[in-house]
């Protein structure tokens, strides 16, 4: 008696393997945190040689949703800001504006800041936003 076992070949089906994978890297790509560089905790190295970082100077003009001018702190008329930019304008290097406007405060009250400041060639406008 003469019995032939045939063994049946071993195969590995690598469909499912890949599927797994390609699961598992999507996983890993949607939970990831991506850290901008910019609010890393870091402390720079100090350097002797390096330049002084100059901040500009620069106007905060704030409006109160009725519709009140605050310039550095101080309530203003529409007058007195056109002075105020007209004689910032005369200064070197020029200061750039830092607008904060409440979200109520109507736009005629912004235009009017934002076209003050071009009249007076201060063409540096910042919006403070949330």
């Amino acid at each position: 008696m003469n019995i032939k076992r045939h063994r049946r070949k071993v195969e590995i089906n690598i469909v499912p393997l890949i599927d797994v994978l390609i699961v598992l890297i999507f996983f890993f790509l949607m939970t990831m945190q991506f850290r901008d560089m910019n609010v890393l905790d870091i402390t720079p190295p100090k350097m002797e040689t390096a330049g002084k970082n100059t901040q500009s100077e620069q106007i905060v003009v704030a409006i109160t949703p009725e519709g009140e001018y605050i310039v550095d702190g101080e309530s203003r008329t529409e007058e007195e800001i056109t002075l105020i930019f007209t004689e910032a304008a005369k200064r070197d290097p020029k200061p750039s504006i830092l607008l904060m406007a409440d979200e109520d405060v109507p736009l005629k009250h912004v235009t009017f800041v934002m076209d003050q400041s071009r009249k007076a060639q201060l063409e540096k406008v910042r919006l403070q936003t949330r």
